[in-house]
C-alpha cells in the first residue's frame, strides 16, 4: 500500500535537501522587511508563486504598498526588471514590441517591447481594455510572444506581478476570466494593524521619509533560482493528499452557490503552490495544511458566484471556507 496519509509523511526520509532553499527564503524575508512591515502571509504567497515559475494578481486599496512591494520583491532577484503602467489607451505593441521597417536592409525589424523582461510589474492592470490585456495572454501561458507570425521566446524567469484596485470602478475594465485563470495565485492585500501601522511610520521617519530599494540586496540569481524551482518540483504529494485537492476542486463544480467552479489548472495550481509552501517550511512532501494554505490564493478568482450569493454578499473565499469544512481531510 503506497503511503500518502499525513503520519505515514513523516516517516519519510528526506530526499531533498532543502537547506539552501530554506536560507534562501529567509534572506529575501529579510530584505523585504527592511521596507515593508506585516504582510506575512503575501510575502509567503508572492515567494511561493516564484518558486513556483507562476504569476501573481495582488488587489488592494490603493497606498497600501501593492507596488512597492512587489518592486522589492523584484529586487532580490538578480534579473531583469520592467514596469508597465496599464492605462486605457495602452495598444498591444506598447507592451510586447512593433515591427520598424529598415531602410538599410529594406526589411522589417522586430523592436521588443516591455513585457521582453524577467521580472514584469503590471501596475492597475485592469485599467487597459480587452485588445490590450489579450497581448498577455500567450505571454503569460506559453512564454512566448507570436508577431507578424515570427514566435520570440521569452528569457527565463519571466514572472508578472500585477496590481489592481477593487474600489475604484471608473474607467476600469474587467479581466477576462480567461486571463484571470493565467495568474497562479490572487492575493489580497489588507490594511495594517495598528501596531504595524505604527512601525511603518517610525520606520519611514527613520529613513528620511523615503523609501530607498538600493537598500535592497538580490538573494537569487538565476542560476540560483532554477535550481530552487528543480527542488520545489520534486517535493512528494502523497495520492491520499493529492486526492484530497481533487475533492475540494470537485465541491466547486457541483456547488449550488456557484455558476462556476474550478477547473483542472485550479487543482495543478493548489498542488503546485502546496509544494513550495512545503519546501518554504522545510518538507519534502505536502501536508493537507500546505493546501489549505495555498487554496484561497489558487481558487478565489477561478469560481464565479451565482447571482442570487452575489447579492446576499458572499464572497469567494466564504464559498471555498464552506468547501473545506465539508471535505474529510486525509489522515
Amino acid at each position: 500500500m503506497k503511503e500518502s496519509n499525513n503520519m505515514e509523511e513523516n516517516n519519510f526520509n528526506s530526499r531533498t535537501d532543502l537547506t539552501e532553499l530554506k536560507s534562501s527564503i529567509e534572506k529575501v524575508k529579510t530584505e523585504i522587511n527592511k521596507i515593508i512591515v506585516g504582510q506575512d502571509e503575501i510575502i509567503d504567497m508572492l515567494i511561493a508563486a516564484v518558486l513556483s515559475d507562476g504569476h501573481v494578481l495582488i488587489e488592494g486599496v490603493p497606498g497600501i504598498a501593492k507596488t512597492l512591494l512587489s518592486k522589492i520583491l523584484a529586487r532580490t532577484i538578480s534579473a531583469d526588471f520592467s514596469r508597465i503602467q496599464f492605462t486605457p489607451d495602452l495598444m498591444p505593441s506598447d507592451i510586447i514590441g512593433t515591427s520598424v521597417f529598415n531602410m538599410k536592409t529594406s526589411e522589417f525589424d522586430f523592436h521588443r517591447g516591455p513585457v521582453f523582461s524577467n521580472i514584469i510589474l503590471i501596475d492597475e492592470i485592469n485599467r487597459a481594455p480587452a485588445k490590450t490585456q489579450s497581448a498577455l495572454f500567450e505571454a503569460m501561458e506559453e512564454r512566448q510572444v507570436t508577431v507578424d507570425g515570427t514566435t520570440y521566446k521569452m528569457a527565463s524567469p519571466f514572472t508578472v506581478f500585477a496590481t489592481q484596485n477593487p474600489i475604484e470602478h471608473e474607467g476600469t475594465y474587467k479581466l477576462p476570466e480567461a486571463q484571470l485563470d493565467r495568474f497562479l495565485f490572487k492575493v489580497e492585500m489588507n490594511y495594517p494593524s495598528e501596531e504595524e501601522e505604527l512601525k511603518i511610520l517610525l520606520d519611514l521617519h527613520n529613513r528620511k521619509n523615503v523609501n530607498d530599494l538600493s537598500l535592497i540586496e538580490s538573494v537569487f540569481t538565476r542560476e540560483i533560482l532554477k535550481n530552487l524551482r528543480e527542488k520545489v518540483s520534486t517535493v512528494h504529494i502523497g495520492e491520499k493528499v493529492a486526492e484530497y485537492i481533487a475533492k475540494l476542486v470537485m465541491g466547486t463544480r457541483n456547488n449550488s452557490d456557484l455558476y462556476l467552479g474550478g477547473s483542472p489548472r485550479a487543482s495543478i495550481a493548489i498542488m503546485i503552490g502546496s509544494k513550495a509552501i512545503a519546501a518554504m517550511n522545510g518538507r519534502d512532501y505536502v501536508t493537507p495544511d500546505d493546501i489549505k494554505h495555498v487554496i484561497f490564493s489558487a481558487m478565489r478568482h477561478r469560481i464565479l458566484l451565482t447571482p442570487e450569493k452575489e447579492m446576499e454578499g458572499r464572497n469567494p473565499d466564504d464559498i471555498i471556507k464552506t468547501i473545506l469544512e465539508r471535505v474529510e481531510v486525509p489522515r
